[in-house]
Parts: C-alpha cells; sequence; structure tokens
C-alpha cells in the first residue's frame, strides 16, 4: 500500500486520501453483500430472530463495515494531522451511532417477536392486552436507555464537548441538577411508565371512567395515555395520574362485566311476570353472555317500588347495548301488557254527608326508566 501511495505522489495528498477512502468503502459494501449471503445460508428456517434482525439491521451493519475499512485505511490516507485526526473522531462518533441504531432495531424485532404471539381480535384479549401493554412500556424505556448513552458516548469522543457526555451519561454537576428539576415532569411521568408497566392498573384497550368520562385506553406513551372516549373524542392524561389519582377500570381482570337497569314501577306490578319476560329477552338476545339475569326489588318509597334488573356481557360496549335493549323491551313490555304497573300518583276524597256523589279521583300516570 505504501509503495502504490508513493507512485501517486504527483498527486494532490487530499485527492489522494479521499481515492483511498473510497475505494475501502466499496470494497466494505462488496463484502458486506457476501458476508450478508454467507450468514443467511448457514441460520436454519426456523431461527426466525436472527434472519428478521439480519433483514433490519442490513442498513446500519453496511455502514459500520464501511466505517470499519475506513478507519483501516485512514492511517494510509496522505492527509494532514489535523484532517486524519477530525476524519478519525467523525468514524469514531459515527461507528457509537451505528450501534446504537443496530441495538434499536434488534430491540424493535425481539418486541414485534414477542407480540406476534398475541391477538387483540379475539373475544378474551385480556392475555394479549397485558403483554402489549407491558412490553411497549419497557421498549420506550429501554430505547431511552440505549439513545442516552449512545449520545453520550458520541460526544466523549470529541475534547470540546466531552464534558456534556460525561454529564449526560453520570447526570452529575450543578447543571445535571437544574435540568433534573426542569424535567421533574417528564421524568416523574418515565418513573410512572415503569411503575404501569409492572403493576399494570391499565392496559391496552381497557375500558376506564376518568375524569367522569367513559372510554378505552387507546394508546400509552412515555409521558401521557390516549383515552378513546365513548363519542371518539380523545382524553390525554399524563401518566403519573394513574398512580396518583382514584379512578374505574373496568376490564382490570375480565371483559365481562354486569349491566344495571332501574325500573320504578307501581306496587301492583307482577313482578315474576316481569322476570320471566327479562328472562326471555337475555335469551332472544345475541348480546347476552348466559351469565347473568336476574330482577330484585331492591327499594321502595311511599308511591313506587324500585327494581333492579342485572344482565351481563362479555365486554362494556356489548353490556351497554344489551342494558339499552332490555331496558327499551321491558318498558315496551309494560306499557302494552300491564299499563296497571306504571307509577301512579294517587289522591283521597272524602265524601262529605250531603254529598250526592265524589268527584272521581285525580290519578295521573307516570313512566319512568332508568
Amino acid at each position: 500500500m505504501p509503495d502504490i501511495i508513493a507512485r501517486l505522489s504527483w498527486l494532490p495528498g487530499w485527492a489522494v486520501g479521499t481515492g483511498l477512502l473510497l475505494l475501502a468503502a466499496a470494497l466494505a459494501i462488496s463484502v458486506h453483500g457476501l458476508l450478508l449471503r454467507g450468514i443467511r445460508s448457514l441460520l436454519k428456517q426456523d431461527q426466525v430472530f436472527a434472519h428478521r434482525l439480519l433483514s433490519e439491521t442490513k442498513v446500519p451493519t453496511r455502514w459500520a463495515l464501511v466505517n470499519f475499512a475506513l478507519s483501516a485505511a485512514l492511517p494510509f490516507a496522505p492527509f494532514t494531522v489535523y484532517t486524519s485526526d477530525t476524519i478519525s473522531r467523525l468514524l469514531s462518533a459515527s461507528f457509537i451511532a451505528l450501534v446504537g441504531w443496530i441495538a434499536l432495531k434488534a430491540l424493535d424485532v425481539a418486541v414485534g417477536l414477542h407480540l406476534r404471539r398475541y391477538r387483540m381480535d379475539v373475544e378474551d384479549n385480556l392475555l394479549a392486552r397485558k403483554h402489549i401493554t407491558q412490553t411497549r412500556i419497557l421498549r420506550r424505556a429501554v430505547a431511552l436507555v440505549i439513545i442516552v448513552i449512545t449520545t453520550a458516548a458520541a460526544l466523549m469522543t470529541f475534547e470540546s464537548v466531552r464534558q456534556y457526555g460525561v454529564s449526560l451519561l453520570a447526570a452529575g454537576g450543578a447543571a445535571g441538577v437544574i435540568v433534573g428539576l426542569a424535567a421533574q415532569p417528564v421524568l416523574s411521568n418515565l418513573f410512572a411508565g415503569l411503575q404501569l408497566a409492572l403493576t399494570q392498573p391499565i392496559r391496552i384497550d381497557d375500558a376506564v371512567i376518568v375524569e367522569g368520562e367513559w372510554g378505552t385506553i387507546e394508546e400509552i406513551t412515555a409521558t401521557y395515555v390516549v383515552i378513546k372516549i365513548w363519542d371518539w373524542r380523545r382524553l390525554i392524561v399524563p401518566l403519573r395520574y394513574f398512580i396518583e389519582q382514584p379512578f374505574q377500570n373496568w376490564t382490570r381482570e375480565t371483559a365481562s362485566l354486569i349491566g344495571v337497569v332501574m325500573l320504578y314501577l307501581d306496587y301492583r306490578a307482577p313482578v315474576d311476570r316481569i322476570r320471566a319476560k327479562l328472562s326471555e329477552i337475555a335469551e332472544a338476545s345475541p348480546l347476552w353472555d348466559r351469565q347473568v339475569a336476574g330482577l330484585q326489588i331492591v327499594e321502595t318509597t311511599e308511591a313506587t317500588m324500585q327494581v333492579r334488573v342485572l344482565v351481563s356481557a362479555r365486554n362494556a360496549p356489548t353490556a351497554f347495548d344489551l342494558r339499552c335493549e332490555v331496558r327499551e323491551k321491558l318498558i315496551s313490555f309494560i306499557q302494552a301488557e300491564m299499563p296497571e304497573a306504571l307509577p301512579r300518583s294517587r289522591t283521597d276524597i272524602d265524601i262529605q254527608p250531603g254529598q250526592r256523589s265524589a268527584p272521581p279521583a285525580k290519578r295521573e300516570t307516570i313512566l319512568v326508566g332508568a
């Protein structure tokens, strides 16, 4: 190599050095293609992770090999000391960045293969929601650590900004304290995300009531949660809210729910007939999960009795629709078959001596549905 460079001494040094580096890069790209095909031929078909990793990291590994070839050829290039030192530092920083890129790709491949075993489009997806939520939160935390370490290591290759890399890696010094205090809300959400991943009070697609709004968990990011409200609005809530504030989770252990319908009926209402009609409605409804269907008198007042109807369904949206169906059909049945069961207000009028007849009792019929 030195003999060839000596023969080209009539050319400017920068031109010879540039040509040498381009030749090394072209050679590295060719070798990369050969290595990739050779490794694939040695892998077995059932080694899915290795095959997927090779495909996903094709670009960063190619540039890493080019980086290695340039570093090997740089000492032979007739550059000035300053130019060689600058190129060497750039190559070191870029190699560190490429290693971080490869690590992120490997993390994504591992997460994708892990989540491939769980399906969200099945009826009982509790296990899938648990693993998807946990994996996504932990993936963001690990990715953040990789990015911070990669950035700090790359900065440490340059003398002028090395202290920033050390501070970022060690998180020390007065500047680090100030930045930490300023970023306290962000950091608290990040730690809340890790706690959510471990304890899982919420998961993707959970049905929740937050701030009086009913919806489903649509997305969990590193700092906030997106809740899709029943009318398609989006409620954005910080992660730490679910650690610090009470909320309702309707699908914590299972997606099945019991829906409640309240009816207010007159004391003359035949409860047994209404109970039988409830069983008929539930049996005919495709929304009922064949688990719970009951009717009870739970409270009484001076004018009416309060009847509670319980029906179960496989998830929260289905339970809501089933409640509406049962309420509508029971009210229609009572109106058509037993109007005397509707709530009434009564007024008694005493007949005084000497009156030939009393005016008819005042009656007002009111239908009240829960």
